[in-house]
């Protein structure tokens, strides 16, 4: 996150990275926040705050951050040789270069499994017995490669689900969004455009299904009553598996095609 006019960041010789410190008019406190998507350290003060104050404040706190940060997700880089679950399969990544795709005419994005797989690590080029994504062409352009794959394959996968659960319920909705979003998977606005992120793709098939139900089911219930409940269940009865999932392990969902 850039600093602004409300904001500044410190830093501490005993902290692995820098704190943004925000004024907020309606702070009453100072609030310290590590996000595990972002991977950042967040301070808000009250706006008339004294700068030193916050300094003496991250002092004050710097054993419980520095415990905060070391427990983040260890990131995974989209780099080559990285295992990266897709679909909630787990697959490494096999960066082939242009050289490849041009004498096999593969597309640019695409699974590798079975007998094929265990060929290329006979070659080398995989030493586990998973199956691999490969992604061809420049190297230096393959990570970006990969998640604009990722990301047009799950708004695929999401919208097809949307369509499914809306039908289920005879509801119907404006559009949707697909992006990074870091503080929910999923939301409904009041003109009925409904967002999720696209680190869906990573987790089980049931996850993004419960999503996908999980906003629809707001089309008609903007709220977590129990009527809306009842519509989450009717369109998918299993739902809470999803939900459980989500809970345990969704933010190992950011840690993906993320540099430290």
């Amino acid at each position: 996150m850039v600093a602004g006019k409300n904001s500044f960041h410190l830093s501490h010789d005993a902290l692995k990275r820098p704190v943004l410190v925000k004024r907020s008019s309606r702070a009453r406190r100072m609030t310290l926040w590590v996000s595990s998507a972002r991977r950042n350290v967040t301070l808000t003060i009250p706006r008339n705050t004294a700068r030193h104050l916050a300094g003496a404040f991250i002092e004050q706190h710097l054993d419980w951050l520095n415990q905060q940060i070391e427990e983040l997700p260890s990131p995974v880089p989209f780099v080559d040789g990285a295992l990266v679950p897709v679909e909630g399969e787990v697959h490494r990544l096999w960066f082939c270069g242009p050289r490849h795709r041009r004498q096999a005419g593969h597309a640019v994005v695409s699974f590798v499994t079975g007998e094929a797989a265990g060929n290329m690590a006979a070659d080398g080029t995989d030493s586990l017995s998973l199956p691999l994504l490969r992604v061809s062409g420049a190297r230096e352009h393959a990570p970006r490669r990969l998640a604009d794959w990722l990301k047009k394959r799950a708004r695929k996968k999401i919208a097809g689900r949307v369509d499914v659960h809306a039908a289920r319920l005879g509801l119907s909705y404006a559009r949707i969004g697909v992006r990074d979003q870091t503080s929910r998977w999923g939301s409904c606005s009041s003109n009925k455009t409904l967002s999720f992120s696209w680190r869906l793709i990573f987790a089980p098939p049931v996850v993004l299904d419960y999503v996908a139900a999980h906003e629809v089911a707001h089309l008609q219930e903007m709220n977590h009553s129990a009527r809306f409940w009842k519509l989450v269940g009717k369109t998918l009865p299993e739902y809470e598996q999803g939900r459980s999932w989500l809970r345990r392990h969704g933010q190992d969902l950011h840690r993906y095609g993320v540099d430290e």
